[in-house]
């Protein structure tokens, strides 16, 4: 096992060695400029055994074995769209190294706990394919479970500024004006989401074409129904009617959700009471039972 992990040790120390001045070579563009006096701004160059050049490598690799194994475990939904969803500044690469490097860190890990236990080869191996597996589900339950938060926390939104959107245009307010007073007025993922509609028009883009590209990326029902009521901006007189009932169908919509919850909260209760009666019983079954078997077996 020594003998394995000796080269991974090797790169492992290169690679962080990499990353100080005293053991990186200069360049011979830097090893020049010093000699002409010029003063040069100082630049952060990935030189060829580093930590960036590596992770420049194993970007693609990561990129690839993550989206298969994220497609097999039956995720449907991008991971660029959930990323640009939460407002990450990652890119898909970068996500995709981050979690190859949370694995590649795990299975480290069990490889030393395992050889300082003394534990058995067949239990070693299966433990170093499992530790890295089970990494790599955690990360990426961890970005579902962020998005799916994202979504129900919009759709908790959706009524209150569904309302205060009917009510300005009713009030006279233009669609454009009303989303930029909302915008400025209100905090949450409902006003963040109006601000990039508001950008997006001011780049050119038509408001309803916005407000269909912030429906896309949120995938939330309710978004993109209210979406289609705003559409009829300019063939409807008025849309406060329309859009009153459109809030109270979605505060219906949570109302029921949240309802759904506090009953399945409701019957968890229950599970650990019913094992905690169920488990006596089954004891003082089983005493009676294992007697008569000695009995009868002699």
């Amino acid at each position: 096992m020594l003998v394995a992990l000796t080269p991974v040790i090797a790169i492992g120390l290169t690679l962080v060695l990499g990353e100080f001045r005293a053991f990186r070579r200069v360049g011979l563009t830097d090893r020049l400029m010093a000699t002409t006096g010029r003063r040069r701004q100082r630049r952060e160059a990935a030189g060829t055994f580093s930590i960036r050049s590596a992770a420049e490598v194993l970007g693609p690799l990561a990129t690839w074995v993550g989206e298969r194994a994220s497609r097999a475990l039956g995720t449907v939904e991008d991971t660029a769209r959930r990323l640009e969803r939460l407002g990450s500044v990652d890119t898909v690469t970068a996500f995709r190294v981050r979690q190859l490097g949370t694995c590649i860190g795990v299975a480290a890990l069990d490889v030393a706990l395992c050889t300082a236990i003394g534990a058995a080869p067949i239990i070693t191996i299966g433990s170093l394919i499992a530790a890295p597996a089970l990494a790599f589900l955690l990360v990426e339950q961890r970005l579902a479970t962020q998005s799916q938060s994202w979504q129900q926390r919009l759709t908790m939104e959706l009524p209150l500024i569904s309302e205060q959107l009917g009510m300005l245009l009713s009030s006279g307010y233009s669609l454009g004006t009303a989303m930029a007073r909302l915008a400025q007025r209100s905090d949450g993922l409902c006003a963040e989401g109006l601000a990039g509609v508001i950008r997006r028009t001011r780049q050119g883009v038509n408001e309803i074409d916005a407000l269909r590209e912030w429906s896309s990326l949120a995938e939330v029902a309710a978004l993109e129904r209210l979406v289609g009521v705003l559409a009829l901006n300019h063939e409807a007189a008025d849309l406060g009617g329309l859009i009153a009932a459109e809030s109270r169908s979605v505060r219906r919509q949570v109302q029921r959700d949240l309802l759904e919850i506090i009953e399945k909260r409701s019957q968890q209760v229950w599970i650990p009471v019913t094992v905690a009666t169920l488990l006596p019983g089954v004891i003082f079954m089983a005493v009676p039972f294992i007697t008569a078997m000695e009995k009868l077996t002699g």
